[in-house]
């Protein structure tokens, strides 16, 4: 049993990459001996890509919300269900809500355990792709928010939010656990010359919903087929369903050198990430797995908040340009850059996020963080607002002047 740190938690959990993260967290948290609750959101609504995740890696959700199809009474119906699974949990002794990632789960919870006044932990934090257009940059800002415990996974992540004014007292880097459950399948670092081929995987609606955007993916496709084969292509649900729309399924269908499938479990999606020489994607966490196996990553998007991957030069952003994408495969699959990335170290964790994350909820000192009160300043001004009072008074303005 714990010591004096939390005893009860509450894990919203709603699309795949979510279940894989948060499998070892709640494991391992379990192990301590905390309660844990667990809601699937309904976000992932295809079973072949939630079910076989929750059976494959243990994590059967406690609770489970249906949504409707149409997009905005999705979101309507997943903000009236959490604020109720919330209100519930809080009045059953839940101490915590804790959050992953960027999906639309992640601030609807926050925002419903705020209203609760449950405080909240969000793991995954401090990535900014820097993007305005992006939803999940503004989900992710949003639960910055919301969150009094920031479960970074990089130092870069934890700089980021200090930059943003988090104090570092509530910042603490873990890692991210998507590592945890990449060690724990057993699966390791191919030799370079051992390596053929490519595997490619596209779902972001940016890429797949646009008819012009989802034939530069086929084009690239093609190219690579005929460059580096074989080219293992694990078709995602809804791009499937957009290579039919846009009458493109044939043409795909049809191209030398490239292998088609259903979506793969996540063990042999791994297996074969290992034994290809480049990942071609526009997936945030297979970045963070690439770069557990040491294989090189083209990312089929102009921005990413997994900066770590660019900056060690493992990881190269081409956009959903065909030509640039092809030659950033090129370059990266010659034997010099295979060697050079296959010996870097993973900048995203160890393997070992969900005990870190385990240790910090355990400890006293975290329960005290976490406290919800109102503040009392009637004897002074907050220290934030002084310093910015003194600002204003060095520049010589007033409290309020126009700006154009």
């Amino acid at each position: 049993m714990t010591v004096g740190g939390l005893q009860r938690v509450l894990v919203p959990f709603g699309t795949r990459p979510e279940v894989i993260k948060l499998a070892p967290v709640v494991a391992a948290l379990r192990s301590r001996g905390l309660t844990v609750r667990t809601v699937a959101t309904g976000q992932q609504a295809t079973a072949t890509m939630a079910d076989r995740f929750y059976e494959e890696l243990g994590l059967v959700p406690d609770q489970r919300i249906e949504l409707p199809e149409e997009p905005a009474a999705r979101l309507g119906e997943l903000l009236h269900q959490a604020a109720r699974v919330v209100e519930d949990e809080a009045r059953g002794g839940a101490e915590l809500v804790l959050v992953l990632g960027d999906t639309f789960t992640v601030p609807v919870f926050a925002l419903a355990a705020r209203r609760s006044r449950l405080p909240v932990a969000h793991l995954e934090a401090g990535l900014r792709s820097l993007n305005p257009t992006s939803m999940e940059e503004v989900n992710r800002r949003v639960g910055a928010a919301c969150a009094s415990l920031h479960l970074a996974p990089t130092e870069l992540a934890a700089g980021l939010l200090l930059l943003e004014g988090v104090p570092a007292a509530r910042i603490k880097v873990v890692g991210n656990p998507v590592l945890d459950v990449a060690r724990a399948t057993g699966v390791t670092r191919q030799p370079p010359e051992a390596r053929q081929g490519i595997v490619v995987t596209a779902h972001r609606a940016t890429n797949v919903d646009d008819p012009a955007r989802l034939a530069n993916l086929v084009a690239l496709l093609e190219a690579l087929g005929r460059r580096h084969p074989p080219v293992r292509f694990p078709v995602h649900p809804r791009t499937a369903d957009r290579l039919r729309a846009f009458g493109l399924a044939d043409r795909l269908a049809q191209a030398q050198g490239v292998v088609l499938s259903e979506p793969l479990g996540y063990q042999a999606m791994l297996e074969a990430m290992a034994a290809c020489q480049v990942v071609v994607t526009d997936s945030g966490g297979i970045q963070e797995e690439a770069a557990y196996l040491g294989v090189p990553v083209v990312v089929l998007r102009r921005s990413t908040p997994r900066w770590e991957g660019v900056a060690l030069g493992a990881a190269v952003l081409s956009g959903l340009d065909p030509e640039e994408a092809l030659a950033a495969v090129e370059r990266l699959a010659t034997p010099a850059e295979q060697a050079r990335v296959a010996g870097l170290p993973c900048p995203y964790g160890d393997g070992r996020a969900a005990e870190r994350v385990a240790d910090v909820l355990q400890d006293p000192a975290t329960k005290d963080l976490l406290a919800l009160e109102e503040p009392d300043f009637r004897r002074g001004l907050p220290e934030v607002v002084q310093a910015a009072l003194d600002q204003v008074a060095a520049q010589g303005a007033s409290l309020w002047v126009p700006r154009g």
